[in-house]
């Protein structure tokens, strides 16, 4: 008989688990601090090896329809828009990787991925209070007063990870002395003005990548990184400073004033990042994604690497019954490739010149040895 795993976090990682996982069987419980999923406003990245896992439940298709397909990732200098290094896209990536880069608000992926997920084993406003290994169970106590009883835990719980905090102790993450400015916005208040497909202008201490979301280009999304040691804000939902954003990229090229020109508002949060952990588990308990690995987003990778995990972590499990040892092996085969591409994206030069980009794109979870 399959195991009943519970997951905390209905993020992106932790509902394409959940997806696999039911896909193949097995017993699953989501639980979710949030009343209610809402469409943040965020673009997302997702390149060939996230696609692939995505395909194993059926989303490929919609994601065509709902994504924007980029022909090229254009790596350009901040003022003279001298191309760096142009990534190609399109036909020419698919074929190269076996699936397509799409790019879409985050909150049409996670929207795609949740209808992939029985409704029924959602449970929101579910707060953990602590976890509690015995010999048959993991027991799960929320803030309501709640107790849950499941075979295995996943703590899919973000970079403030609850789990992670009573598996390794308490600690903050590091600020990195930088801020994200961030939203979408309609196309139409470009006036007939066209950018990029997808572009990253490299500043001297700054950047900023521009596109489009939808099949129609009629939404555009940028996300930048600035230097503000004394901001330190760790909500989401922080709103920034139009005037210090546009004052913070006076300078960049034409294409970049007008979208910063165009854009009515915008969304400031600071940027952290984690040393690799020593362990992601704790016997039938282990850390999925941002719990474990979390990263600066300068690959655009941080939720291609929990939909990998999710994948290898669904291979394994249906391998190994033997849940210590399963999540133990989930940990071997994915925290070389994890730990690597926390530190490229700390490096902040991905694409910024000829990059050798295979062993980010090319991984296939499905096929990856798990030995």
């Amino acid at each position: 008989m399959k195991k009943h795993i519970g997951i905390i976090g209905a993020g992106i990682g932790g509902l394409t688990l959940a997806a696999l996982l039911q896909k193949r069987g097995f017993k699953v419980s989501i639980f979710e601090q949030a009343s209610k999923f809402a469409r943040v406003g965020a673009g997302i990245q997702q390149s060939a090896n996230a696609v692939k896992v995505l395909r194993d439940i059926g989303l490929e298709d919609h994601l065509r329809s709902i994504a924007f397909c980029p022909q090229t990732w254009n790596n350009r200098e901040w003022d003279t828009g001298v191309v760096k290094h142009e990534l190609s896209l399109g036909s020419t990536f698919e074929e190269k990787y076996g699936a397509p880069y799409f790019l879409l608000h985050r909150g049409d992926l996670h929207a795609a991925i949740l209808s992939k997920v029985n409704q029924d084993s959602i449970y929101l406003q579910k707060k953990l209070l602590h976890y509690q290994i015995n010999s048959e169970h993991v027991q799960l106590t929320f803030e309501d007063g709640t107790v849950y009883d499941v075979d295995a835990l996943i703590g899919a719980d973000g970079i403030h990870s609850k789990i992670r905090e009573q598996m390794l102790g308490a600690d903050k993450p590091r600020f990195t002395g930088r801020v994200a400015y961030r939203t979408t916005f309609p196309a139409s208040l470009m006036n007939g003005y066209a950018i990029d497909d997808c572009t990253k202008w490299w500043g001297i201490d700054r950047h900023i990548v521009i596109y489009y979301v939808t099949p129609k280009k009629d939404e555009i999304y940028f996300v930048t990184s600035v230097p503000e040691p004394e901001w330190n804000n760790e909500s989401w939902s922080a709103k920034g400073d139009l005037g210090e954003l546009r004052t913070a990229f006076k300078g960049f090229h034409e294409q970049v004033q007008k979208v910063l020109a165009a854009c009515p508002d915008v969304h400031k949060w600071s940027l952290y990042e984690r040393d690799p952990l020593p362990t992601w588990c704790d016997q039938k308990v282990v850390l999925l994604g941002d719990a474990c690995h979390p990263m600066v987003p300068y690959m655009a990778q941080g939720a291609a690497m929990a939909i990998e995990d999710a994948a290898i972590l669904t291979r394994v499990l249906e391998e190994q019954p033997n849940i210590p040892e399963a999540f133990q092996q989930f940990e071997t085969v994915r925290k070389e490739r994890t730990s690597r591409v926390q530190l490229t994206s700390h490096k902040n030069q991905w694409m910024s010149k000829p990059t050798d980009s295979d062993w980010v794109y090319g991984y296939d979870a499905w096929k990856v040895n798990l030995s």
